[in-house]
């Protein structure tokens, strides 16, 4: 057992800081050079949760003084109609980085859509030619999930060189590319999942644990090496309507020595990190 309880990653704190670095150099970009990066956002269909991430970062992307557009089309909207927006959106010059909320409704392909957008504009990260990018190890757009607990691991642990890091899930959006990220970093890394062998072991050899498998409160605490840092990338609503995360929070937090909470952790810097995407594309576009 830890001595003590884990040290809570405030992601609020550091997602605050990231949002003034990325207004700094939005100022600066506009005053010096009349660039002012644009972030397109578009929403088919109504669903709440969607519509809540849609709201949140137009008015975030507004407020570091970035050109911001949100495209809401019925949920029946025709597959064809969906990639001509995305067309006009890649050769629009004010626009720099285009979002499609994801889930799309059942009719439309999202692999399709993904792959109809400009790569140097996918500010989610999630086109193949930018994952394919992140797995050489070439400059890319990678995923804002990942790239946003990379920083909370940098800002809290330090230095990652050498450290054993387990990824429990291989989702394309979370757990394949924040493996790359850790690799990059030096890290000896296993990609886990539902179905790996006797995995509460795997867990335990982990100095760095990311869990981002899906499954409410999966991770116990008896799977934690004592001390390892852990990010619990999962939100799950409760039926009293409260949330949790992929960790069972309590047991994990007696073991671990950091340990980011469910809400508060990653979630903040999931939208701090598609804003500094935006501006990074903003940048590669002007060069």
């Amino acid at each position: 057992m830890a001595d003590a309880q884990a040290k809570l990653i405030d992601g609020k704190v550091y997602a605050e800081r990231l949002r003034a670095q990325v207004a700094a150099e939005v100022a600066e970009l506009r005053a010096n050079h009349g660039l002012q990066p644009g972030l397109a956002v578009v929403l088919v269909g109504d669903d709440p949760a969607s519509e809540i991430y849609v709201r949140s970062k137009g008015e975030h992307s507004l407020a570091v003084g970035m050109h911001s557009v949100t495209h809401r089309l019925p949920a029946d909207t025709p597959q064809h109609d969906l990639l001509r927006l995305v067309g006009e959106l890649n050769v629009d010059p004010l626009i720099h980085g285009i979002l499609v909320q994801l889930p799309l409704p059942k009719h439309v392909d999202e692999k399709a859509v993904l792959a109809a957008m400009n790569p140097d504009k996918d500010v989610d990260g999630l086109h193949v030619v930018n994952a394919g990018r992140l797995a050489i190890g070439q400059a890319a757009l990678v995923p804002c999930t990942p790239l946003g607990c990379m920083i909370l691991l940098r800002e809290t642990v330090g230095d990652l060189t050498g450290l054993r890091a387990v990824v429990v899930g291989r989702s394309v959006l979370v757990g394949r590319p924040i493996s790359q990220l850790l690799l990059q970093a030096d890290c000896t890394v296993t990609v886990a999942h539902s179905r790996t062998r006797d995995l509460p072991a795997v867990c335990r050899e982990a100095d760095i644990l990311v869990a981002a498998v899906g499954r409410p409160r999966m991770i116990r605490g008896d799977w934690i090496k004592p001390g390892a840092a852990v990010i619990d990338v999962g939100i799950h609503k409760r039926a009293d309507g409260s949330l949790c995360g992929d960790v069972a929070f309590d047991e994990v937090r007696e073991v671990a020595s950091l340990l980011s909470p469910v809400p508060g952790g990653v979630g903040p810097m999931t939208v701090a990190m598609l804003l500094r995407n935006t501006l990074k594309a903003a940048k590669l576009s002007a060069r």
